[in-house]
Parts: C-alpha cells; sequence; structure tokens
C-alpha cells in the first residue's frame, strides 16, 4: 500500500470524518472504500451499452408492417 496526499474542501472532510466517526472507522479506511467504488462503478459503468428505445419513431404498426416497411426501402 503506497500513501499518498490529496486536497480536500473542508466540508469533504469534515463529512469523511463524520462518517468516520458514525462507523467507527478511519478517514483512511472510508477514503479507500470511496476510491474503489468509484474505480468499480467507472469500470463497470461503461461496458452496459444500450440500444433499446434510441430508434422511437412513433410508429404503431411496425410489429405488423415490418416486412413492407424493410423492403420498401431496398425495392425503391
Amino acid at each position: 500500500m503506497k500513501r499518498t496526499t490529496i486536497f480536500a474542501d473542508d466540508s469533504l472532510m469534515d463529512e469523511i470524518k463524520e462518517i468516520s466517526k458514525e462507523e467507527n472507522r478511519s478517514v483512511a479506511e472510508i477514503v479507500r472504500e470511496a476510491m474503489q467504488n468509484y474505480i468499480k462503478q467507472k469500470r463497470h459503468g461503461k461496458k452496459r451499452l444500450s440500444f433499446i428505445g434510441i430508434g422511437d419513431s412513433g410508429r404503431k404498426d411496425i410489429a405488423e408492417k415490418h416486412e413492407e416497411l424493410l423492403w420498401k426501402k431496398i425495392i425503391k
């Protein structure tokens, strides 16, 4: 484990110290956990791509007319 120095606003440090007291844990533990959670969120969040709903046409008949709509573009 390596030691490092960070600069944080007084209000942020007050919050961290308050959590530290409430949970009876060191400030270093709280900061390490916060950094780990941040990294997990960033790494796992980027892998989730969803294309559901990005092409909402507003039409209600696409399921019934899908072949006609698809072939219409090719034939013209």
